[in-house]
């Protein structure tokens, strides 16, 4: 069996090789407005995340693995006067895009970085966001990162696919494989780029929100809020009949959301607070 270690570093890898070029941020963007899972998945990430910021009066706030910056973009055009944006990418490509992409709404400050050595001083900022992130790094190390960089009583939000959802588990056993070997074929044929079946970045690892809970307390940090999102049928690469819909409730109703449902849902958020051991 490959260390543990190895194997963090290998999918940290392969992530940044996947997200280096400018093609990929562009094709990232991109995909907030496709019409299918992905893009129905990223939205339903990004109204979650603005409704739990609604009950935060602003600050200083670091996007950690920005991608191209599309929660910097909403936040500058929805509350341009309530926060001071800074932007962290390992991926130069990403930071560029999203510095870029950001210029009209408002200004915000961009850094190249790893999550695990965060190029922050201890107690930076009132709100640190994690978003998509923690399945490709070392999450020990990341969420130590995050509650060092964050004030005491301020709040650290992440989110993380469900390794429970049916379709997350149909999607990385079955559907993955079949779309590889489709895509190794179409090499061979010549097929065009735009037209292969891609199936993104490999070795993604996802935590189960009790394991997530639990590794945030030794990192000091306190789970406050648990929310699922994207509600979707056990059928990949078929997102099923429209269920967007039920994700345009806001966050406080998608948390009395009945038990059964909530394995149905593709990830989940939990917000957190540092510093309460001290």
């Amino acid at each position: 069996m490959m260390p543990r270690y190895l194997n963090r570093s290998s999918r940290q890898e392969r992530a940044a090789a996947e997200y280096s070029s400018a093609e990929s941020a562009d094709e990232y963007a991109s995909a907030y407005q496709n019409s299918r899972a992905v893009g129905r998945f990223l939205r339903a990430r990004l109204r979650l995340v603005q409704d739990v910021l609604a009950g935060c009066p602003g600050g200083d706030l670091l996007d950690a693995g920005c991608g191209p910056g599309i929660m910097a973009q909403a936040l500058l055009k929805s509350r341009p006067d309530d926060f001071r944006i800074s932007v962290m990418d390992q991926s130069w490509a990403m930071v560029e895009y999203c510095a870029t992409s950001t210029r009209s709404p408002g200004t915000v400050y961009p850094a190249v970085g790893r999550l695990e050595a965060l190029p922050y001083a201890n107690a930076t900022f009132d709100i640190t966001l994690a978003m998509g992130v923690l399945e490709y790094a070392d999450i020990y190390a990341a969420l130590n990162e995050l509650s060092r960089v964050t004030k005491p009583g301020g709040l650290v939000v992440t989110t993380m696919l469900n390794p429970l959802s049916p379709y997350q588990i149909i999607e990385w056993i079955l559907y993955r494989p079949v779309f590889q070997v489709l895509g190794a074929v179409e090499i061979c044929l010549q097929v065009p780029v735009e037209r292969r079946h891609k199936t993104g970045t490999k070795g993604i690892h996802g935590f189960t929100p009790g394991k997530l809970r639990r590794l945030m307390t030794q990192a000091d940090l306190e789970p406050v809020d648990l929310v699922y999102f994207d509600l979707t049928l056990p059928i990949p690469p078929f997102y099923g009949p429209s269920m967007e819909a039920s994700e345009e409730r806001k966050a406080s109703e998608r948390r009395t959301m009945a038990r059964w449902s909530r394995w149905l849902c593709r990830g989940y958020l939990v917000a957190a607070r540092p510093g309460f051991r001290n």
